[in-house]
């Protein structure tokens, strides 16, 4: 039977072949950095032109239903949702900043792929918690666990700049006082 996994090795397969620039962020990155937790699907930024569709779609094939943001892995049926790049400042920095890391799974050997760093991690998923009117204890629990895995290892600075940037200043100061 085919795992989520195999649907992500596929996925980045693809994305490849076309050159395109990703990385992986979301509950995936948080559990890579953090406390693994199970999740309902993998985030992916890409940096997807729309003269790229096209060959991206065909080059999923059948095992993949193609939605707007959504590609369902169909053999697992695991979702991916994709979020376009976007062209502000963070964003940016965040793309540049991406490790390509190796990611436990259901296979027998890792994934290996582009990641989001601890820090972007933790402040998108600040930026979700705030979105989220403030009340995902699952969105709380995977920021504590990143910085109680990682935190010796953050860059503080970096996390506080934007952190203003983003507007979340108080949560992160709300995660770092706990």
């Amino acid at each position: 039977m085919a795992t989520p996994a195999d649907g992500l090795a596929q996925l980045l397969s693809v994305l490849t072949r076309l050159e395109i620039q990703y990385f992986v962020g979301g509950s995936v990155a948080s559990s890579a950095y953090g406390i693994p937790r199970t999740t309902m699907d993998v985030d992916l930024v890409v940096d997807l032109q729309p003269g790229q569709l096209d060959e991206f779609s065909t080059l999923l094939g059948t095992d993949f239903y193609v939605g707007e943001s959504t590609l369902i892995h169909l053999p697992s049926t695991y979702k991916f949702d994709l979020f376009p790049l976007r062209a502000d400042q963070f964003s940016r920095s965040e793309f540049d900043r991406r490790q390509v890391i190796e990611i436990k799974s259901q296979r027998p050997d890792p994934v290996k792929c582009a990641v989001s760093t601890a820090e972007d991690t933790i402040l998108r998923k600040l930026e979700w918690y705030r979105a989220g009117g403030e009340t995902s204890e699952r969105q709380w629990n995977d920021l504590r666990g990143v910085l109680k895995v990682s935190g010796k290892i953050l860059d503080y600075e970096y996390l506080r700049h934007w952190a203003d940037y983003l507007k979340v200043n108080d949560l992160l100061d709300r995660l770092l006082a706990e």
